[in-house]
């Protein structure tokens, strides 16, 4: 064959593979060439191309008079005092959880600045989570290994995020120490190394109780591989205080008693709630049916504990309520998506205009950012401040993070009512607050979770 000959051959075939590749949705010859051709390489394209190509997207992006517009003023405002860090870890969950009984707590004794030991907590919560997936193990050794749930499990076999359901039901079986009965370690504060060994072992420990020749086998030795796993955490977290001695001062620093508790005495003489029943959390997911109650088969954290629950209603009404458990003192769980137009202290839908800087449109509602993954709760904070106008209509709300005091404002962060619609998914507030047409909802029976398919999008 010449090369004339060749060379045709050749060509019919990339022909040919163009053809095929946009049949079958592949980018074809032709496509590609109209892409080329769509950039004109104007001097508008050139100048945001100089600019994109030598600095961050944040500072392009940048709506430079949006902050100045934010001010800190709010009408009406949880008291609390100090701000905590979760540091290196994914705890923001408990810290929030915490944060709320800890405001309870000082107003109630007029005590000074004080935090409970999140490490006391989380300790065991790990321990929880790791015989939850040991359990879970077991429950499905007679499953194939490549089948979906148990790829599953081992996929992900321990974490340190969570929710207020599992924060209740650690701090309702295991009781709550003050930060110095139990304080931080290294490990506790940057949680990812130990939790890759730790994630390592409890895979180990799967394939043991999978290899075992009867249920009643395979819970003994469930048994000795939480003994191992308990002395791993003692020496990261350190020893989880059975019984310890605590010195109660007024807010002026004067003692008002030294007395010894156990974990559960003190939460019982400090805090003394039922946080499993106090509490109803509350859901804003359009993809769902507003007006139902939800709930999960299995246990939060703890495998024999309460399973996630909640009702779903729309914004306004959870903000209702949200504005009368502010007024009346009391802070509020609150889970959200942050990252998402966050600036400095602010948490602003107008922060950054990547629109304008990409010429193309950025933006969709809650629905679709749900359905597609856009929009998530990936944070939990403590609801405490609203700034109301003169009709009673919040016009800003104010959290308080678990990020240091250095972080935000004063350790704050300030959301405008808009991006609180667009962005928080939880809200958890104390029955005392929520209206009896909503508590009743509590009394239907509970639509199973997951969901099947998502409701159809109001047009």
């Amino acid at each position: 064959m010449n090369k004339k000959i060749l060379l045709i051959a050749i060509a019919a075939v990339v022909a040919l593979g163009a053809t095929a590749q946009s049949k079958d949705g592949g980018i074809s010859e032709s496509m590609l060439e109209q892409m080329r051709k769509s950039y004109t390489n104007s001097p508008e394209q050139r100048a945001i191309k100089n600019a994109l190509s030598s600095t961050p997207l944040s500072q392009l992006g940048y709506n430079s008079e949006n902050l100045a517009n934010m001010d800190t003023h709010f009408t009406h405002r949880v008291k609390t005092k100090g701000i905590t860090n979760q540091k290196s870890s994914g705890r923001c969950w408990l810290f929030t959880s915490l944060n709320i009984l800890r405001a309870k707590m000082i107003n109630k004794y007029k005590l000074p600045e004080m935090e409970f030991s999140q490490n006391y907590c989380s300790f065991h919560d790990q321990l929880e989570k790791s015989n939850v997936f040991l359990q879970k193990i077991i429950d499905t050794r007679n499953l194939p290994i490549y089948d979906s749930k148990v790829r599953g499990l081992f996929g992900s076999p321990i974490g340190d995020g969570g929710n207020f359901k599992g924060a209740a039901n650690i701090i309702m079986k295991y009781g709550i120490v003050p930060k110095e009965a139990m304080p931080e370690t290294y490990q506790s504060e940057h949680t990812k190394k130990y939790r890759s060994i730790l994630t390592t072992k409890l895979r180990i420990f799967g394939l043991e109780l999978r290899a075992a020749k009867s249920r009643k086998e395979a819970m003994a030795l469930k048994e000795k591989q939480l003994a191992e796993v308990y002395r791993i955490l003692v020496e990261c977290m350190g020893v989880p205080p059975t019984e310890f001695e605590w010195t109660r001062r007024n807010r002026n620093g004067k003692v008002v008693s030294t007395e010894k508790y156990t974990p559960k005495s003190f939460y019982e003489k400090y805090i003394a709630e039922d946080l499993k029943d106090n509490y109803v959390v509350f859901m804003n997911n359009p993809t769902y049916e507003y007006g139902k109650y939800y709930k999960g088969k299995v246990g939060t954290h703890v495998y024999d504990g309460d399973s996630w629950q909640f009702i779903n209603l729309p914004m306004e009404r959870i903000k209702e309520m949200a504005i009368a458990s502010i007024k009346g003192n009391t802070g509020m769980y609150l889970s959200c998506g942050v990252g998402y137009s966050k600036k400095g202290y602010s948490l602003d839908l107008n922060n950054f205009d990547y629109e304008s800087l990409f010429r193309t449109k950025l933006t969709m509602d809650k629905y679709d950012g749900i359905v597609t993954r856009e929009i998530r709760s990936n944070h939990a904070m403590t609801l405490m401040a609203v700034d109301l106008d003169k009709d009673g209509k919040p016009r800003k709300w104010m959290v308080e993070n678990s990020w240091g005091a250095t972080n935000g404002h004063k350790g704050h962060l300030i959301m405008t009512d808009e991006w609180f619609d667009k962005h928080v998914f939880n809200v958890v507030i104390e029955r005392k607050y929520i209206p009896e047409d909503i508590l009743k909802i509590l009394d239907k029976k509970p639509v199973k979770l997951p969901i099947k398919k998502y409701k159809a999008k109001n047009k």
